[in-house]
């Protein structure tokens, strides 16, 4: 294998007659190593027919004239800020081109957001699954350790409890939170159009300023295509008849996007289709050309990449591709600002790329929605799995067969079936009677209630660390974890006290510039050894 650097293309015109100072060229493969590493500095591949070295691009370095080492190649200093498109950093008032995602529950904690806002990135706070009333206190949080941001707000859609979405959307009309990561919409509703539009202003030349911004998280193009149009007409004279947005506010929303970025997700942790990125990236983007030239937008929506965001290398191909911006989550999870149990964070820390799995989701139990869980430490994919075939098959839990319903309630439920129903009675009667009246004496209903309540409470149990009930934690995760763990193995992001989600994020971005200067090099015909592509994980100076 290769261990030095070779040459064997044509010296480029423009570096014709130019040479090299032989002082100032390194052929250690170490320091050679440490200078392509120093990415804030551009570096020359300088050298002859023997051998080949780097040198920092320094002007009191070139000579001319045949004199010197031949100047073979160049790669410029490549900052991670320099990645992606400079609008997304501008928009929301951040440095770099890098977002961590929501995770529900508040495991995207505030903890989490503040780090990510003092380094210089953007943080999605994990409002799905919390109360209105711990939506707000999280929101005061965040305030108080950024006062000035950037932070942004979870905004699920919740098809089966939309007074909920009301109500999230109104707390953050009232509390003026003005950016959300929208999730889990199929189509829009009036709730996230009122929150669109009432951000809208007209500025002093008359150009209309989208103050509340949304970042809208698809993974489909049906979906994307309701984001990157105007609102509906229909959405936007109901809202305005009930007096929830000016007559003003709803003409401007129909010449602008409902959103002013698209996060495409592909194969990820929780909810997902699964998709692989290099097909529904494009698609979306491209859906995004021909949306934006239809409605002559003043400024374009912007197209991200989520799921997979693990490795330099994955971040890397999503700019390659074209994204602006990236986006991470599951690797977030491991970090110490998680908000989650250590148990949690060990598990995802030693997780492999193979150890995850599709198991049934509690929000869409009936429909037979899957999530992406963590399948190593924990038995929850398999019961889950066990719990809707036997929906899928029987009437009612009175028609359990008396061995299989003792082995639920000894090792799954921890109690019998009808302590659960009264306790899953209780708690619908305060958060939903009508769910209590759709099921009345339907047995089948009744089975799908008591059956929610342990996918529900499992991932409770995991974010709380909750003891005896290691074995049912449900850990969303995508095989991203696995991919993150064998690049930082034995570094200093190996061990999951020492991950700090600013540090996982710098170096994800920073490996990723570092590698684009490599293929800059390789495609001015530089061969090198494939040990320099790696970019070894290190400890920032970050707050």
């Amino acid at each position: 294998m290769n261990q030095h650097l070779s040459f064997s293309g044509n010296v480029p015109i423009e570096l014709d007659g130019l040479g090299v100072r032989p002082e100032a060229v390194t052929f250690d493969m170490e320091e050679i190593s440490a200078r392509l590493s120093d990415i804030s500095r551009p570096v020359w591949v300088a050298g002859g027919p023997e051998r080949v070295g780097v040198a920092f691009a320094e002007k009191g370095s070139l000579v001319s004239g045949g004199s010197g080492l031949t100047l073979l190649a160049s790669a410029p200093a490549l900052m991670p800020e320099s990645l992606g498109e400079p609008s997304f950093a501008a928009h929301h008032g951040v440095r770099y081109p890098l977002y961590g995602g929501a995770m529900a529950n508040g495991i995207a904690s505030e903890r989490m957001v503040a780090a990510l806002g003092r380094a210089g990135f953007l943080g999605s706070f994990g409002a799905a699954g919390l109360s209105p009333a711990r939506v707000r206190e999280a929101i005061g949080e965040i305030r108080h350790e950024l006062p000035n941001g950037p932070f942004a707000m979870n905004l699920i859609h919740s098809p089966l409890d939309p007074a909920l979405e009301d109500a999230i959307v109104r707390l953050y009309l009232e509390t003026g939170v003005n950016c959300v990561e929208t999730a889990a919409y199929m189509d829009l509703t009036p709730h996230i159009v009122r929150f669109r539009a009432s951000g809208l202003r007209k500025d002093g030349h008359g150009r209309i300023s989208c103050e509340n911004r949304v970042i809208a998280k698809v993974s489909r193009r049906e979906t994307a295509a309701h984001f990157l149009k105007p609102a509906p007409d229909r959405i936007l004279e109901k809202l305005a008849a009930e007096g929830l947005i000016s007559r003003d506010q709803s003409e401007m929303a129909r010449k602008v996007p409902m959103a002013d970025d698209i996060t495409v997700e592909a194969d990820s942790g929780g909810h997902t289709d699964n998709r692989p990125l290099v097909g529904i990236l494009p698609s979306i983007m491209a859906l995004r050309d021909e949306i934006c030239a239809r409605y002559g937008y003043e400024r374009p929506v912007r197209v991200g990449a989520a799921g997979g965001m693990a490795t330099p290398a994955a971040v890397l191909a999503a700019f390659s591709m074209g994204a602006a911006y990236v986006v991470t989550g599951s690797v977030n999870q491991s970090c110490i600002e998680a908000g989650t149990s250590l148990h949690v964070k060990k598990l995802l820390s030693e997780a492999d790329v193979a150890d995850v799995a599709m198991t049934p989701a509690a929000d869409m139990f009936e429909m037979g929605g899957k999530v992406q869980v963590l399948r190593r430490g924990s038995l929850f994919a398999q019961r889950a799995a066990k719990l809707y075939e036997l929906y899928n098959r029987l009437e009612g839990i009175d028609a359990i067969d008396p061995a299989e319903r003792k082995k639920l309630e000894t090792q799954v439920f921890q109690k019998p079936l009808e302590e659960v129903w009264s306790e899953t009675r209780r708690f619908f009667m305060e958060r939903d009677p009508a769910a209590l009246e759709r099921a009345g004496n339907n047995g089948k209903l009744i089975m799908a209630l008591i059956f929610k309540w342990y996918l529900g409470q499992a991932s409770r149990w995991a974010a709380a660390g909750v003891k005896g009930r290691e074995m049912d934690y449900q850990i969303w995760c995508g095989p991203a974890m696995g991919a993150f763990n064998a690049w930082a193995a034995g570094t200093c992001l190996a061990d999951f006290n020492n991950r700090r989600v600013a540090d996982v994020a710098m170096n994800l971005l920073c490996g990723a510039a570092y590698l684009m200067r490599l293929r800059i090099l390789s495609a001015s015909r530089v061969s090198l050894p494939p040990a320099l592509f790696r970019w070894v994980p290190r400890q920032s100076n970050l707050p």
